[in-house]
């Protein structure tokens, strides 16, 4: 359970389950083995329900309570309420004040990120790749929960899980304008290179995001997917065909 569970420094309260996965036992040959928890590319399904069944057993609910969107890489926000949450959901963050259950995101390289409000008791999932990042999505959910539930920015816990960090992450000019227009601050979260291509941290721009809205209590894993292989899928690393680790949070 060690070498599969990543929890953050701020989010380590009684009741609260925020918990980040790895591969566990992956191996750099082979871009599929490992606590895989995604049905895409072709991996046997048995395999990916036992890895998910697994996973709720540790968080403390069961199966159909482990609550995971269909992602497009968008900015679309879903609020879960009641027990509609059963059906599919398309989203790439997703917002709940529900106990004994788990919200989650998958990523290999994208960014994991959990958001906490102990006032009001609400938790939230985000995936936030370029274009999510590009979007604002954490300042769009961040305002969803203070319009829907009346938290208060200031007062939320943040952890950013592990991702392709600016050592790895290399993108042309357009990516890096898309997400400067919504973060600003360039030059902390980019790189210049001299081929004519940049260096981006996509973990830190959402950073610099929520604290622009008041967030203060924001923890980053060091950890970077790319550089790791072993321990974490990476959607660079292998070229497209690798697994899905994720972040999980619920109120238990």
């Amino acid at each position: 359970m060690n070498n599969l569970l990543i929890t953050s420094n701020n989010i380590n309260i009684p009741g609260v389950k925020a918990i980040f996965t790895t591969r566990m036992d992956g191996d750099r040959k082979d871009s599929l083995k490992g606590f895989n928890l995604s049905f895409i590319n072709g991996v046997e399904e048995k395999s990916i329900i036992e890895n998910r069944s697994y996973l709720a057993s540790l968080l403390g609910v069961n199966l159909d309570s482990l609550i995971l969107p269909i992602q497009r890489h968008t900015d679309k926000i879903s609020v879960i309420k009641d027990s509609t949450f059963r059906s599919s959901i398309e989203a790439d963050a997703i917002i709940t004040s529900m106990r004994g259950i788990v919200l989650g995101v998958l990523v290999a390289d994208c960014v994991p990120i959990l958001v906490y409000d102990s006032a009001s008791g609400v938790v939230s999932a985000i995936h936030a790749g370029w274009r999510g990042t590009a979007s604002g999505i954490i300042k769009k959910v961040l305002a969803v929960m203070n319009k829907k539930f009346n938290t208060s920015t200031a007062n939320t816990i943040i952890s950013i899980g592990p991702s392709i960090r600016w050592c790895c992450y290399e993108v042309d000019p357009d990516v890096l304008k898309a997400v400067e227009k919504e973060t600003g601050n360039l030059k902390e979260y980019s790189k210049g290179k001299d081929n004519g291509k940049y260096r981006m941290d996509l973990a830190l721009a959402n950073q610099i995001q929520a604290t622009s809205l008041g967030a203060s209590n924001i923890w980053i894993s060091e950890e970077c997917t790319y550089c790791n292989p072993e321990k974490f899928y990476s959607h660079r690393y292998y070229k497209g065909l690798t697994g899905r680790q994720g972040g999980f949070i619920g109120i238990i």
